[in-house]
C-alpha cells in the first residue's frame, strides 16, 4: 500500500545481516514489521532494532510499528513487552474500542487481525489509541511522529494463507481461534481494515494533509 502511495521502498531485514540505515535523511519515515520472535528474545539483531529506533524518534521521523515492531518501539522507551497473565494469545480476529485520543484522530475499524502471544505496557510520554479485551493496547502513539499497532491491517490473502499453514500449531493456544475463522473472518472484515489502513498510512506518513470530518 506504500508502493501504491508513491514511496519507494528500501527493505532491510536484520535477522538476515542487513544493517540499519544510521540516519533516515534520505527517507520519508520506518516502518519495522512483525515477526515469530520476541522483543524480549537476547539475539543481537532484536538488541540492536531497539536501540535504532532512537533514530527516528530523534529526527523525527514518522515511525510505525507493527506487531512485534510497536513492542520493539515500547522496549526502547522503557516499557515492558509480556504475555497475558492467564496466558491468553489473540491469534484470529478480535474487537477493538478507540480511546477517546483516538477517535479525535480518526474512525477506527471494529474487528481486527492478530498473530501474537504477548503485548505491551503504556511508556510515559505515550497516548493510548485503541484498546481491545485481552490485551488492552492495541494502539499508541509517542510524541506527534512515532506510532505502534498491537494488530495486523497489512496482510494481504496470500500472507494469511501462509499464516494459517505455517502458525496451524499455535491454534491449540489458549483464547486462538481455529484456521478456518481467520480466513472467513478476512471475508467479513478485511475490506473495511484495508480501508482504515489506507487513512492510518496518510496520518502517519502526511499528518499535515489530513484531517477528520
Amino acid at each position: 500500500m506504500l508502493l501504491e502511495k508513491g514511496y519507494p521502498l528500501d527493505i532491510r531485514r536484520p535477522p538476515l545481516g542487513d544493517a540499519l540505515p544510521e540516519t533516515l535523511a534520505g527517507h520519508s519515515g520506518a516502518v519495522i514489521f512483525g515477526g515469530p520472535m520476541s522483543a524480549n528474545d537476547p539475539d543481537q539483531f532484536i538488541h540492536d532494532e531497539i536501540e535504532w529506533i532512537s533514530i527516528p524518534l530523534k529526527e523525527k521521523k514518522p515511525f510505525l510499528g507493527i506487531c512485534l515492531g510497536a513492542q520493539i518501539m515500547v522496549r526502547n522507551l522503557g516499557g515492558k513487552v509480556s504475555s497475558d497473565r492467564n496466558s491468553l494469545v489473540e491469534i484470529g480476529w478480535y474487537p477493538i474500542r478507540p480511546t477517546e485520543h483516538g477517535r479525535l484522530l480518526m474512525r477506527w475499524p471494529q474487528m481486527v487481525y492478530h498473530f501474537h502471544r504477548e503485548g505491551f505496557d503504556l511508556p510515559h510520554g505515550c497516548e493510548l489509541l485503541a484498546e481491545g479485551d485481552v490485551y488492552r493496547h492495541q494502539a499508541i502513539r509517542y510524541g506527534e511522529n512515532a506510532w505502534g499497532l498491537q494488530f495486523h491491517a497489512e496482510l494481504t490473502r496470500a500472507m494469511m494463507q501462509r499464516w494459517v499453514v505455517h502458525g496451524a500449531h499455535r491454534f491449540i493456544m489458549p483464547n486462538a481461534q481455529p484456521g478456518r475463522d481467520h480466513l472467513e473472518g478476512r471475508m467479513i472484515f478485511d475490506a473495511p481494515l484495508r480501508a482504515w489502513l489506507s487513512e492510518f498510512l496518510d496520518l502517519v506518513f502526511e499528518p499535515k494533509a489530513h484531517c477528520v470530518s
